[in-house]
């Protein structure tokens, strides 16, 4: 008997050693990102939602639920900390309310590889701590940059002194500081206010713009100014759900892997949507080389200085020299 016993028990060993390993459950997080999934601006959140899904087949999937038609664009930050979504895709002045410093990533000239070897993830990261977001990565864009869209056409940058242009507050500092009068407006009551002479312009990066503004905008300002990007932000209890050793993971294929990645992928919606804007009438003023140094200086000296304002001044110190290296 004894001896019958013993064997059980072997053959009992043996089997469980035998058996296949139970793999841990996958664990699905619902996102709403800032345009809707057919905008060209999306092009960046599809890549990155895709090669997540891709990477982390087993353990970790993103449900793209879509985009303003979801939760409008505005309260996706606060929905993602409140937990009525997961993961916000979303413009970074959009929760500048939650944390004011997110809104930095705009204001430089170099391209995310020096942004990110500077160490401005870690740092962003440390800024989002006791907002209930998780800063998780960029989704980035160097290559966007903002524009003045005009109704009546200038020659030089003085012709913008009192002009009354639509602008939201990443562009405030320099749409003043050119000595133009900011004005908030809905983004669905630009053309009609255009139309009208209500607004004078406004101010967006050039892609998806094209046929919505056709006949009330004629000309735009290059080079743009600031750049583009965008950031994914995380409901912090969700993130802390995540195994410590999948976290690590994921921000380091977000951060170093993925994001350089989709950095270097605009080139052909940028190009195509100078094509719609050449389509709808737009003439492009391209502002002398005299005046573009001025230009850019302002933007970034104006940005700044009001950054320093709204946030620790040894904090915007230390950004600035994180994104100017």
């Amino acid at each position: 008997m004894k001896m019958k016993s013993l064997l059980s028990s072997f053959a009992a060993v043996g089997a469980m050693m035998m058996a296949p390993a139970v793999a841990a459950e996958e664990i699905t997080m619902n996102a709403v990102t800032m345009t809707p999934k057919t905008h060209n601006l999306s092009h960046g959140f599809r890549i990155f939602i895709d090669e997540i899904n891709a990477k982390f087949e087993g353990e970790f999937q993103i449900n793209w639920r879509g985009g303003p038609e979801v939760i409008q664009m505005f309260g996706q930050a606060d929905a993602a900390r409140n937990g009525a979504i997961d993961i916000a895709f979303t413009d970074p002045s959009f929760y500048a309310g939650l944390v004011p410093a997110a809104k930095t990533r705009y204001f430089t000239n170099a391209d995310y590889a020096g942004v990110n070897a500077a160490g401005f993830n870690e740092k962003m990261q440390a800024l989002h701590e006791g907002s209930g977001l998780f800063y998780l990565g960029a989704v980035p864009a160097s290559e966007i940059k903002f524009h003045f869209y005009l109704r009546e056409p200038i020659e030089t940058l003085e012709d913008l002194k009192g002009r009354r242009i639509r602008s939201f507050p990443t562009v405030q500092p320099m749409v003043e500081a050119l000595g133009a009068a900011p004005l908030v407006l809905p983004i669905g009551e630009i053309y009609t206010a255009m139309e009208r002479g209500a607004i004078d312009g406004f101010v967006f990066g050039p892609v998806g713009w094209g046929d919505q503004f056709k006949g009330v905008v004629k000309q735009v300002v290059t080079p743009g100014f600031y750049q583009g990007g965008f950031n994914a932000v995380v409901n912090q209890d969700a993130w802390n759900e995540l195994p410590e050793e999948l976290q690590a993971r994921i921000v380091d294929f977000v951060r170093n892997d993925l994001a350089p990645r989709i950095d270097a992928s605009w080139s052909g919606v940028i190009s195509d949507a100078f094509g719609e804007m050449e389509a709808a009438g737009y003439a492009l003023y391209d502002l002398p080389e005299a005046e573009q140094e001025k230009y850019q200086g302002l933007a970034m000296e104006s940005a700044w200085e009001t950054m320093a304002k709204s946030i620790d001044p040894e904090t915007a110190a230390e950004l600035r020299e994180m994104l100017n290296k």
